[in-house]
Formats: C-alpha cells, structure tokens, sequence
C-alpha cells in the first residue's frame, strides 16, 4: 500500500499487487495433463505475496524470500528430475543447478539464457508444456526409426545367411528403411502442429521430477 499525503496529512492510499499473468493458469493446467503434478515456486518476494500468487496458480509448495544462491540450494534439495523456469539474473545458479534450465527468451537476461539448456522464444509460459510434450514426441519418434531401423537390418541379415535374399534385393531393403527413417522424422517438422493440444501425451519421464518456477 503507497500512502499519498499532501501538506502532511494523508488523502489517499494506492494499493500495488503482484498478478500472475493471464496465462499462467492455463500453463499449469496444460503441465497437469502432461502428467507433471508437483510444481514448486522458488522467489525472492515476500511470503505473503507468493502464497497469494501460488494460491492463483494452484502451486502448493512455495518458498519465498530467497536469494539466489538459496534458489539453487532448494533445486538441489529437490533430487533428480527438476526443470528450473526463470528469466532473471537472480535464476541463473538455480537454471545451472536444475536437470533442466528453461529460460524465457524474450524476457530472460542475457545471463539466464547462456545458462540455461533450452530458450524459448517468447514469454508464454503455456510454451513450456509445448516444449515438454515435443520432447517427448521426438523420443518417441526415435525410438520408433532406431526399433523399426535395427528389424528391417536383422530380417534381411537373417535371409542373406540362408541365401533367400540377393545382395541387390538386400541393399534395396537398407536403402527403402532408410529412407521410411528420414520420412517418419520429418512428421516433427511438417507433419503435425506443435501446439499443446495436438501433441500427445507420452510417459511423464522426460521430466520425471518437479518442475520448478520462479
């Protein structure tokens, strides 16, 4: 509350508050169907106002009043697993001490950015659910072309060794799996729209532990 006062006496009161952004809430809804249920907030603002913008979001635990060197120390507390999302110089040890460091690209310092992992461009916070559920999608794609890529070799291997398969016809195999790779990897970049509600939501292991905000 600022206090304006005029010839030494009081005539009114502005009341200033911290408001999460429109989207925040959405974000968290959208990390919530993704599988990741524990967020944490780690801030360096008083606790009564983190417990009330943690109370908008719907985080449970915080922890506020910290430096940022206590911010890094309760990422390290919180095992392995922990994405770390800040924009802030004050965020830096905690985004290096993190499993993985989210740094919001447009907002993010300069130092945040060289620190952390991965920048993304722009300050949406809904773009972090996208970032998770893309990476899965990509592992998923990977393991489908290594599996699929290593059958097709061995079946074609197994027929050379008894003769029921040219060499042309095996080369032609290779070649055909190989291109079927590149052609399913491609489905990443022009396939499918990366946006939150068309990715799919795979095994929550990509970030297995909290995920932390700041």
């Amino acid at each position: 509350v600022v206090l304006v006062e005029r010839a030494g006496t009081v005539i009114g009161a502005i009341g200033l508050a911290d408001r999460p952004r429109p989207e925040a809430r959405e974000a968290m809804g959208r990390l919530g169907e993704l599988g990741i249920t524990r967020t944490v907030m780690l801030t360096g603002d008083t606790p009564q106002t983190a417990a009330a913008i943690a109370g908008d979001l719907g985080i449970a635990e915080v922890a506020a009043d910290l430096l940022p060197g206590d911010k890094a120390d309760a990422v390290r507390r919180l095992g392995d697993g922990v994405a770390m999302v800040g924009d802030g110089v004050n965020d830096t040890p905690a985004l290096a001490a993190s499993d993985l460091g989210i740094a919001m690209g447009t907002a993010g310092s300069p130092a945040a950015i060289e620190v952390a992992d991965v920048a993304l461009m722009g300050d949406d916070p809904r773009k972090i659910a996208e970032l998770i559920g893309l990476a899965r999608w990509t592992r998923t794609v990977v393991r489908q072309n290594i599996a699929f890529s290593l059958g097709t070799k061995a079946i074609a291997a197994v027929f050379l060794l008894f003769g029921a398969l040219p060499l042309w016809a095996a080369v032609g195999v290779d070649v055909g799996a190989s291109l079927l790779v590149v052609a399913n990897g491609l489905r990443l970049v022009s396939g499918r729209p990366v946006g939150q509600r068309e990715l799919p939501i795979l095994e929550r292991s990509a970030v297995a532990g909290p995920t932390v905000f700041v």
